[in-house]
Order: structure tokens, then sequence, then C-alpha cells
């Protein structure tokens, strides 16, 4: 029987792509600027396949990601706006790029796809190279919590992506403790150049890549190859240079990439666990070149910081989690921030999956193991020798018999902290106050809870005692 159906007209050219860019903007408004530069902006719309809207995007891990996090919406926006569509695709634009078996084909964007791997942002063609780490697309300066033990580290940082191979700024040398940002930084920097510039090319890896690929390029007979390749790009970044040490010949060819980059004009950013004088196993002619340009340091988290990281990550993730949880994470794990963003995880995963919400009650249960990891003992000397000095009295006062109350205060206070922080008995804990009877070491602590309650001040200045002494 024949076919009598009629397909609709094919839409305007002008009409058509005034459609496209008007979906363009409205998902634009919806995901915000940097969510839209860095995922939709390469789209493009091919020509109609019928009653088929075709979008292209140039790899299968950027077509992937654009499905499964805005899919739904870029469907209905484009449903609404373009002429004669009742279906969506997405394709790979460049072949090549992709697997086989997925080359030239479309994947209709309703259809449920496994969750793309958070691994990276795509990157410039020409600044895509095997060998080099990926970005994380969650490091951004956006992202990075500033405060008192890393802004001159953050705003050296800014510095360098606003204006890379500024004298005085070129190298930039970031170090610190495990999980303090220095790579948080590293990839912020990155990201920033290349948004302001994609033509610029950014080289990011680790010290042991870089170890690693030199090895094989000496191997494999092709050093110039490798030479070229490094002293080729705009800004080098190379993370945990400690690697280096005692590694004479990779030291030698990081040494002469240095010079070679730093001469031609080119910005170089380097991070460490120490600061280049403290660089055991490095030649001082490479801590000498290291320490010429900016050296500045990350220091350990304070509790404020720890805490407006933590509620930068649950408003990140769109979670409303209780105050007092998050000053709870806080202050048990004060260690480093990547332990701390995996306890938050852990804690958002669980309350998903047993539906179930974040209380202060659920958080010992979820995450006793890394508690029992931070736990750090609290002893008594401690407590007496840190309330001491918070009151500006003398250790004596703690185990004399004077009964004033500038001395008998803070002495009850010290008490009370050492039933809270302290795993020991109430007769253990007299005898370290002068032998004092338990009943004394009982009264102590029920009569700093009577005048926390009455008195906020007095309640603020225990708690930041307390806070001191876990930290």
């Amino acid at each position: 029987m024949e076919d009598t159906s009629v397909e609709p007209p094919a839409p305007h050219a002008g009409k058509l792509a005034a459609a496209w860019s008007r979906v363009r903007s409205r998902l634009r408004q919806d995901v915000g600027d940097v969510e839209y530069r860095n995922w939709l902006r390469q789209m493009t719309l091919a020509p109609m396949d019928g009653d088929c809207a075709v979008i292209t995007l140039p790899t299968r891990f950027i077509r992937d990601w654009v499905r499964d996090r805005y899919g739904d919406r870029l469907r209905a926006l484009c449903l609404a706006e373009l002429p004669g569509t009742r279906r969506i695709e997405l394709r790979v634009s460049a072949p090549s790029e992709a697997s086989t078996a997925d080359s030239g084909l479309a994947e209709p964007i309703s259809q449920p796809a496994p969750a793309a791997p958070a691994v990276a942002r795509p990157v410039p063609a020409g600044a895509q190279q095997e060998w080099l780490a990926p970005l994380d697309p969650r490091f951004s300066f956006d992202t990075f919590v500033v405060g008192k033990p890393n802004e001159f580290a953050h705003a050296c940082a800014r510095r360098v992506a606003e204006s890379p191979a500024q004298p005085g700024f070129n190298p930039l040398f970031l170090y610190g403790g495990v999980g303090l940002g220095k790579t948080h930084l590293m990839h912020a920097i990155a990201w920033a150049l290349r948004e302001r510039d994609p033509t610029l090319t950014v080289a990011y890896m680790s010290a042991e890549t870089f170890m690693y690929r030199f090895i094989e390029a000496l191997r494999r007979h092709n050093t110039m190859e490798f030479k070229a390749q490094l002293r080729s790009v705009h800004v080098l970044m190379v993370d945990d240079l400690q690697f280096l040490m005692g590694k004479d010949n990779t030291q030698e060819e990081f040494f002469h990439t240095f010079n070679a980059l730093v001469e031609a004009g080119k910005q170089i950013v380097v991070s460490a666990d120490t600061p280049p004088t403290d660089l055991a196993g490095i030649e001082d002619r490479l801590r000498t070149r290291l320490s010429c340009g900016i050296v500045a340091d990350l220091h350990a988290t304070t509790y404020e910081l720890r805490l407006s990281i933590l509620q930068a990550k649950a408003s990140q993730a769109g979670v409303d989690v209780p105050k007092s949880v998050l000053e709870l994470l806080a202050r048990k794990i004060a260690t480093n921030v990547r332990e701390l963003d995996g306890a938050l995880n852990r804690l958002l995963a669980h309350a998903k999956l047993f539906n179930r919400p974040i209380t202060l009650d659920t958080v010992p249960e979820v995450l006793s193991d890394i508690f029992r990891a931070h736990e750090r003992r609290i002893t008594i000397d401690e407590i007496q020798k840190k309330v001491s000095e918070h009151f500006k009295i003398p250790m004596t006062g703690m185990a004399s018999a004077r009964r004033e109350r500038s001395v008998a205060r803070p002495r009850q206070v010290a008490m009370y902290l050492a039933k809270q922080l302290t795993t020991r008995s109430l007769p253990e804990i007299g005898r370290k106050f002068g032998n004092r009877d338990h009943t004394t070491v009982l009264h102590a602590v029920n009569r700093v809870q009577e005048l926390m309650a009455a008195d906020p001040a007095f309640a603020e200045d225990v708690t930041l005692i307390r806070r001191m002494l876990e930290e």
C-alpha cells in the first residue's frame, strides 16, 4: 500500500539558526555560564535528518557527559523551539575520537545511560596529549574555599592565571601537606588559562609521570621528541616535585626544560610537600631556580576553614546538611580536606541509599572507622595547660587548694573538659587535680554545665578551649 503521509517541510535555515540560538541561550541561563562554557559551548546543530534534530559534539566523552547531565533539558528545549522536530540525537562529530562501534552512530538522549566518570573536562585539541594527566572538573577557583591558611597561595595562583609568565611570579612554587589544596589550585590555574585563551597549550602532569615518560623516551631513543613536546607548551605544571628526589638524570632533564621554558617566556607552576630549601636530594642549581619566583605555602586548615569547606560542598551537592553535623565533621577530621570531602560524600551516599535523613545521631554510625582513625588522645595535662593559658593563671593553680573564683573556676572548667574529652574515671581525674575526691569532680562538671546554660559568654569560652584541644 502506497504511503500517502506527508513529511513536514524542512524549516528555513534562518529560522532554524534563530531557534537553535534560543535553545543555547535558554540552556545557558539554566546551567550557568561556567557549566555552559565547560560542556555545552561546543554543541553544533547539524542539518535536520527528517524530523530528527542532530546535535554534534567533538568527542564521545563530551557527548556522553552532555547526554547524561543535560539530556532531558536539552531534549525539552529542542522539541519546544526547533520547528518540525520530533526526535533528538547526539552524535560525535569526529568519528576517529570514538570507538569503532560508536563511530557515526547517534544515541538518543532520551535513553538512560551509565553515568559518565568524573575524570576530566575536554581540553583543546592542540593541548591534548595522551601522557598528560587529566584535569578534574571539580577543581576550579569557583570551588576553592579561601581562608587564612591558604589566602596567599590562592592570590598568587589567581595572579598567574590572569597574567602568566610575569616577572616575580615565574615559577610559582606551591607547597604544603597532603590534602591542603595544592593540586586544586594547579587545576584551577589550568582551567582559568584555557578559558581565557583556548589556544594556550597547558601541560599538567605529576613528577612521577615526568620521570616515567623521560625513562621511556631514553629506552626508545626518542628523547628529542620528548624534549620538543615539553618545550613547545605555553605553561608547564608539575605536581609533587618531591618524587624527583635522588633521580639525577630526570632532574637534569627537568632543569634544562625549566631553563628553556623560562627563557622563552613560558610559565612554570610546581608543587611539593616542602619549600625548595627543604627538598633533600635535589641539586642546588635546581633548588635555586625553583626559589627565584614566588614560593607560596598552604598551612594546615583551621576549624573555621574546614567548616566553610563543608558548607560549600554541601551547597554544591544541593543537600541540606544540619550545621551540627558539619561542625562535628570539622572538629573530628582535622588532617586534610580530601578526607573531609570523603566523609561528607559517604554521609550523602548513605542517606540516599537508605532514604534516611542526615542527623547528628547517624554520623558516628556511618563514619565510625574514620572517627577512630582521627581520634587523638587528649591528656589531662594538655587540658590543664590550655585552660591555664586561656584564663591566665599558673599551672600550679590546677592542683592547689586555693578557692578564689579566679582560680577555682578555671580549675572546674579543666575538670569538666577532662570528663568530656578523656576516658579517665572521676577518681582518676580527681587525683590529677591535687588528689581531690571524685564528688568534687562531679560537682565541678555539673557546675560548669549550669554556667554554660546560663551564661553564653562563658559557654563560648569553654567551647573555644575545647576546639583548640581537639584540633
